[in-house]
C-alpha cells in the first residue's frame, strides 16, 4: 500500500488536487489496490463455458427464441460505434486507459434482458465510453419505462479519459439516466438503500476478488425474484465461480464474450462473463448441470430452469 501511495505522489500537483478534493476516495482506492496485489498469486477458475447461453437464458425468462429483439441490437451496434470514431475515439481492446469498451456478445445480452425483462430499475457499476449504458437506455426507450443509475470513478489522473466518460450515450437516452461519480464501495450501499429493489444489475467496473465480491453481494440482496445479474470478465477473479456456487440453485450461464479485437491475456483470447437469474423461492425446478474448475478438481452446479 506505501508502494502504490509512492507512485501516486510521482504524479503531483494532480494527485495533491485529488487528495485534498476527496481524500475518502483515495484511501478507498489504495485500499482496493491492496488487495488486488494480495489477489495475484491466488489460481483462477477454468470454467466451462455454456455454448448455447442465448437460447437458455431467454428459455429461462420464458421468451421466444430465436430472439426476436436481436435484430434492432444488430441495427444499432455499428451506429454506437460509428459515433464514437466520429469523435476521433478508437474502439476494442484497451483504448480506454488499458480497459476494453463493451463486447457485442455482453452488450447484445444486455439488450436482450432490458428488452425482455422491461425493467424499471436498472443498476450498473463502470461506465467508461458508456457502450453498455447506451444499449440499455435505448432498450429502455424502446420499452417506454426504466430507468439506469450508472456508478463509475474516471481516472482521477487523466483528464482526457475524463472526458470520455459516456461519450456513447447521446442527449436523447440521458432522460432516463443518472450517473453517480465515485467508488462502487462507497456509492453502491446508498444507492441500493434508496432504490429498495432493483431488476437488472451490471458489474463491469474493477475486476478484482474484493471489489467484484462486494457488488455482487450488494446487488443480489435487493435483486427482486426473477431479477438478472450480469458480471463481465468473471475469468480474471475467482468471485463469480464461488458465487455460483452459493447460489447453485438459480439458473446462470458461463459465456463467451468475443472482445472486438483478439485478447490473448484472457479466457480462449476472448475472455467470460456471467449471468445469474434469482429465483422465486417456489419456483419449479427442473435440472441441467453446468461445471467450473479448479486445479484440477471439478465443481458440479445445479441450474434449474425458471419458467
Amino acid at each position: 500500500m506505501i508502494g502504490a501511495a509512492l507512485r501516486y505522489a510521482r504524479k503531483a500537483p494532480q494527485v495533491a488536487r485529488y487528495i485534498a478534493t476527496d481524500p475518502l476516495e483515495v484511501w478507498l482506492r489504495l485500499l482496493a489496490k491492496f488487495f488486488e496485489r494480495q489477489e495475484r498469486h491466488k489460481p483462477l477458475p477454468r470454467y466451462e463455458v455454456d455454448a448455447d447461453w442465448e437460447r437458455g437464458l431467454h428459455m429461462s425468462l420464458g421468451v421466444p427464441w430465436p430472439c426476436q429483439d436481436s435484430a434492432e441490437f444488430w441495427a444499432l451496434w455499428p451506429q454506437v460505434i460509428e459515433s464514437l470514431q466520429n469523435k476521433g475515439l478508437g474502439v476494442g481492446v484497451g483504448y480506454f486507459g488499458g480497459f476494453n469498451d463493451g463486447e457485442p456478445e455482453l452488450v447484445r445480452a444486455i439488450w436482450c434482458l432490458t428488452r425482455h425483462l422491461r425493467p424499471a430499475k436498472v443498476v450498473e457499476t463502470g461506465v467508461a465510453r458508456g457502450v453498455s449504458s447506451r444499449f440499455i437506455l435505448e432498450a429502455l426507450e424502446r420499452n417506454g419505462a426504466g430507468r439506469l443509475w450508472s456508478i463509475d470513478q474516471p481516472p482521477p489522473l487523466d483528464p482526457e479519459l475524463n472526458e470520455q466518460v459516456g461519450a456513447a450515450v447521446n442527449v436523447r437516452c440521458r432522460r432516463r439516466w443518472s450517473y453517480i461519480q465515485g467508488s462502487s464501495r462507497r456509492r453502491l450501499p446508498r444507492l441500493l438503500a434508496s432504490l429498495e429493489s432493483i431488476d437488472l444489475f451490471l458489474h463491469d467496473s474493477i475486476h478484482t476478488e474484493y471489489n467484484t465480491r462486494f457488488e455482487l453481494e450488494q446487488a443480489w440482496s435487493v435483486l427482486r425474484p426473477g431479477g438478472v445479474l450480469v458480471a463481465d470478465d468473471i475469468d480474471l477473479n475467482r468471485t463469480f465461480h464461488s458465487f455460483a456456487r452459493a447460489h447453485s440453485d438459480n439458473p446462470f450461464f458461463v459465456c463467451c464474450a468475443q472482445p472486438l479485437q483478439s485478447d490473448p491475456s484472457r479466457f480462449e483470447s476472448a475472455g467470460l462473463f456471467g449471468i445469474v437469474q434469482k429465483s422465486a423461492p417456489e419456483g419449479p425446478a427442473s435440472s441441467s448441470p453446468l461445471a467450473a474448475t479448479s486445479s484440477g478438481r471439478t465443481t458440479r452446479f445445479v441450474r434449474n430452469r425458471v419458467a
